[in-house]
């Protein structure tokens, strides 16, 4: 009983510290911006407003910057998941020269730091004329997503037993039917925790966004939300309008893919 109790008040503290800065952010987006600049203001409001709100959808780009932050997203996820799925299935079901090489190269490849392709990715997307352009960062994120996301799917098709595969071929089908008939539909569980990966990636992002997007009309959500922090002043009700408003498209999403999402996620992680 002991034992069930602290565990139980161990999650609650986990809980409070990870759900925490929600809260408060949430709070403070409800707090009238002149109560906000009143020295000695409280966390609790003492009047709720959804003044901010309104502002940031009427009167900023937010709408904008939701836009672009979906448009790059609708690009990348798919884009990532079929290079994703390709790499995946060469990597788990065939033998060829330098695999072993190539998979460790592809993993060493992810702890490069990011700003130090900035330059080299900026010229390359000025020479391709997608710089200031969503599609060209939609190609970015998918290039970096795409290792990971097809080391999640190959550990995922490895747990599936190369039997299903060869009975398909006894009776018939070709390898192309293989792939579309069999693996496809048995890899929609890794497929799901991939694009789960790839969409948080790609949502968040910051440093590519801020520095290939230079137009109100291109920028993403980080970046739109960070203009509101200004020089002099921050406004702190728009700002944290923003994120609420920000992070609703991650958590619904989360919420229609969880089972899906820890099933790819905890089938991945094993062999059979």
């Amino acid at each position: 009983m002991a034992w069930r109790t602290g565990h139980y008040l161990l999650l609650t503290v986990w809980m409070a510290v990870i759900l925490g800065p929600y809260a408060v952010m949430f709070l403070t987006s409800v707090t009238p911006a002149h109560d906000l600049a009143t020295a000695g203001a409280t966390l609790w409001p003492e009047r709720w407003s959804g003044a901010a709100y309104g502002e940031l959808l009427a009167s900023t780009p937010f709408l904008t910057y939701l836009r672009n932050s979906l448009l790059v997203a609708a690009i990348a996820v798919p884009l990532a998941l079929v290079c994703a799925s390709g790499a995946a299935i060469a990597l788990s079901r065939f033998e060829f020269v330098g695999r072993r090489a190539f998979m460790v190269a592809v993993l060493v490849a992810q702890l490069l730091p990011a700003v130090l392709l900035v330059i080299s990715l900026q010229g390359q997307l000025r020479v391709l004329n997608l710089l200031d352009n969503v599609v060209g960062l939609a190609l970015v994120h998918a290039a970096f997503a795409t290792p990971f996301a097809a080391w999640l799917l190959k550990g995922f098709l490895d747990s599936v037993p190369h039997e299903l595969e060869e009975a398909g071929r006894i009776d018939g089908a070709s390898s192309w039917q293989v792939v579309r008939l069999i693996i496809l539909p048995l890899l929609a569980p890794g497929m799901v925790a991939a694009g789960t990966y790839i969409f948080t990636l790609t949502w968040n992002e910051f440093l590519y966004a801020l520095t290939f997007m230079q137009s109100t009309s291109t920028r993403t959500l980080p970046v739109g939300l960070h203009l509101f922090i200004g020089e002099y002043q921050i406004r702190w009700d728009l700002l944290t309008a923003g994120g609420v408003l920000a992070v609703m498209p991650v958590i619904v999403g989360f919420l229609l893919v969880q089972k899906r999402l820890v099933a790819g996620l905890a089938a991945g992680a094993v062999k059979g």
